[in-house]
């Protein structure tokens, strides 16, 4: 009588061990026991998306280019000028270029979402 009193006597801690309680259904989760709705923490990583910009490399600019006078000899003793000196201008338009960088759209958050039970007894 002995054997079986140890026996049920085991079995039941086995069974108290192994059943959820109302505490152990909520494990993980942030509500007071008893369970009915389970929230769990949901991570949404941060959102980044890439842009792309034109960019100004170099403004324009205007280059003067000088045209030094020239001159001839015509005769012996006497040197004219046959064309005299001069400015050319040239445009030079600006450069551009297209750059790309990452900006974030959303930063990282977490929040609570419920979650249903896992089994329809136990709360979990």
């Amino acid at each position: 009588m002995s054997r079986i009193v140890a026996a049920l006597a085991a079995a039941a801690a086995v069974a108290a061990v192994s059943l959820p309680t109302a505490a152990s259904a909520c494990f993980n989760c942030y509500a007071p026991p008893p369970c009915q709705t389970c929230y769990q923490q949901q991570y949404v990583a941060p959102q980044y998306r890439s842009v792309q910009e034109t960019v100004m490399v170099a403004p324009g600019r205007v280059i003067a280019h000088r045209t030094p006078p020239r001159y001839e000899t015509v005769m012996v003793p006497k040197t004219v000028m046959v064309a005299p000196g001069g400015v050319e201008y040239e445009r030079v338009p600006p450069q551009y270029a297209t750059q790309e960088r990452v900006e974030m759209v959303s930063p990282g958050y977490s929040y609570y979402a419920p979650v249903r039970p896992r089994c329809g007894g136990c709360g979990w």
